[in-house]
């Protein structure tokens, strides 16, 4: 009985993360898309806020069919005190399907945002609180959220919102994306 304690211990840590690891990597627009636009933003962060409603859902409503929209992680700790955690439950909700669900409360409210929000949040967008609460505790996504912080640095971001195009960095506004995704787009027709 005693040796079987520890595991089910185990069993139960693991299954409060979910039972299949889903990436924040779910694109939003088409994902099958050849131009790829990618975002590093900090769910505390009032300018990925801003951009998040100015430039990344315009960008989504005019190109949604051909682009494929990614966004990575780069909370910026010494300033913000709640973006790691709140990147962290980001990808808890990922695993109930609700990563962008996440993300979108989390900039609309960001004012609020405390560790006391991150989990009335979850509740909010329907996730099961106890499993999502349980997944943030146990910091079992700090390893995903930190690899692409870590993606960022090597890509040499060093500031929030950053865009790259393809793997160009773009600078942030709508009008600077739309024409680099207008050239990529036409890259790609000139190729077939």
């Amino acid at each position: 009985m005693k040796t079987l304690l520890p595991l089910f211990a185990l069993t139960v840590f693991l299954t409060a993360c979910g039972e299949t690891e889903v990436s924040s990597r779910q694109p939003k627009g088409n994902p099958n898309a050849s131009v790829l636009v990618e975002e590093f933003a900090d769910l505390q962060c009032p300018a990925c806020s801003a951009a998040h409603s100015r430039i990344v859902e315009p960008l989504l409503e005019k190109y949604g069919k051909d682009i494929r929209f990614e966004h990575h992680h780069f909370p910026l700790r010494s300033i913000h005190r709640f973006a790691l955690d709140a990147s962290e439950m980001s990808e808890c909700a990922a695993d109930q399907g609700k990563f962008w669900e996440y993300v979108e409360i989390a900039f609309t409210n960001q004012a609020d945002l405390s560790l006391e929000s991150i989990v009335t949040w979850a509740e909010e967008i329907g996730l099961d609180v106890n499993k999502a609460e349980r997944c943030w505790k146990s910091h079992s996504k700090r390893d995903t959220v930190l690899a692409d912080y870590k993606e960022g640095r090597d890509r040499e971001v060093n500031g929030t919102p950053s865009f790259f195009v393809n793997g160009e960095r773009v600078e942030t506004g709508f009008d600077t994306l739309s024409e680099a995704i207008d050239k990529a787009l036409e890259g790609t027709k000139m190729r077939l």
